[in-house]
């Protein structure tokens, strides 16, 4: 049976992730608090951003940035899409 949070990004119960899917404090926040269902929407936006930037997921800048972009995308307003981001089917 999984375990159910009250998704942060989502606003309501779900299921929600097997284990933390981030290092440190940041990891047991998403752990605590976002819905597997919210962790799938990011992980779209993580690729996007990795890719519109050019970023190698093991290089310390691309961590630092994905770092702030995903608890903005979770626990503010939601993070920004890159300035110059044209969505796949407009291209």
């Amino acid at each position: 049976m999984s375990r159910i949070v009250h998704c942060v990004k989502l606003g309501r119960d779900l299921p929600g992730l097997d284990s933390p899917p981030w290092p440190g404090e940041l990891g047991e926040r998403i752990f605590n608090n976002v819905s597997l269902e919210a962790w799938r929407l990011w992980e779209d936006r993580m690729r996007m951003i990795l890719n519109e930037y050019r970023l190698l997921p093991f290089q310390k800048e691309a961590q630092d940035l994905v770092a702030a972009q995903m608890t903005e995308f979770f626990f503010g307003g939601g993070s920004a899409l890159p300035a110059d981001y044209v969505p796949p089917a407009d291209r």
